[in-house]
């Protein structure tokens, strides 16, 4: 079986300049995703796909490879992580190579860890179904959770009020870290009917960066996470 990594790294993030080949804890961010890669070997191929040579050439020193530059309709802001998917597989295709599985690794996950990747690797194999996600559980209950009407705050679920938290069912959100899925469910599954293989990471190594707060935030995480004694 073979597998690529693909590293979404376009040059026009706007919250956070530079984002993609910002310095994180002494290094670009993206040399992490890059680097969990590669130590994982679990890929044949681990690719970047960016428009932009600055990062091009960051991810080239780090150990990736950038076959091609991604088109200007890939990298607009309307352009969706399928895009980017089929765009890459087609480039590849053109080239006299094909993929039985990819994974997405974003280029600001600076918490991925190589076992992370092995482990969703072999649950997508082992599952049957096309598609693997990892999720974290939602801190507080979203059961209990409001919404504004007015002036005033109305339960969005006013049964779950009388209901104990530990009773309430655990619900998940995506990590924003990496997925795997097979190529050929990719290119036969609509969006919406992909049912997904969950592996699931503890919130201390999750973190969303899309803005300063985040980032600053997301360098505690990993400083904690990498002290002595404290990697999940």
């Amino acid at each position: 079986m073979s597998v690529l990594a693909i590293i979404p790294a376009r040059g026009g993030s706007k919250r956070i300049p530079r984002k993609n080949i910002k310095e994180f804890c002494g290094k670009p961010i993206i040399c992490y995703s890059i680097e969990a890669a590669l130590q994982s070997g679990v890929f044949d191929e681990v690719m970047v796909s960016t428009d932009d040579p600055e990062i091009a050439e960051t991810a080239l020193a780090a150990g990736a490879s950038v076959p091609f530059l991604r088109s200007t309709d890939g990298a607009n802001d309307r352009a969706t992580i399928s895009d980017v998917i089929r765009e890459v597989l087609a480039g590849y295709r053109e080239r006299g190579i094909s993929f039985d599985y990819y994974a997405i690794i974003y280029a600001t996950a600076p918490m991925i860890r190589p076992e992370y990747l092995r482990q969703g690797y072999e649950l997508l194999k082992n599952s049957g179904e096309g598609f693997m996600l990892p999720v974290v559980r939602y801190s507080y209950p979203p059961q209990r959770s409001y919404r504004i009407n007015g002036s005033v705050l109305e339960w969005n679920d006013p049964e779950a009020y009388s209901v104990r938290t530990q009773d309430l069912e655990p619900w998940y959100h995506d990590c924003g870290m990496f997925s795997f899925a097979k190529v050929e469910a990719f290119y036969h599954t609509e969006p919406k009917e992909r049912k997904k293989v969950p592996l699931i990471l503890d919130e201390s190594v999750v973190q969303d960066i899309d803005n300063e707060e985040d980032w600053k935030m997301a360098e505690i995480k990993y400083r904690l996470m990498n002290s002595t004694g404290n990697r999940p």
